[in-house]
């Protein structure tokens, strides 16, 4: 079965994604979740690579080595 979901790392600059599932340590996701990515979330990268930069609603956030590949997202296709 095909699927639309990609790791976060794999977004390119400037590109939106909601986010499908968030992989790990229990205690990494509930933080992640606090900072605003949970499943159901619209975010956007403002630079990739490590440290990614992200936005997320009004906030931003970096984030650091492996994490990006353990948030999966489903990128939003411009109409």
């Amino acid at each position: 079965m095909p699927t639309d979901l990609i790791p976060l790392e794999y977004l390119h600059t400037g590109q939106w994604a909601d986010v499908a599932d968030v992989a790990g340590e229990p205690g990494w996701i509930t933080r992640l979740a606090e900072m605003g990515v949970r499943i159901g979330s619209r975010l956007r990268v403002l630079q990739g690579g490590s440290p990614c930069l992200l936005q997320i609603g009004d906030c931003r956030l970096s984030l650091r080595g492996d994490f990006t590949a353990q948030i999966l997202v489903r990128p939003v296709i411009a109409e």
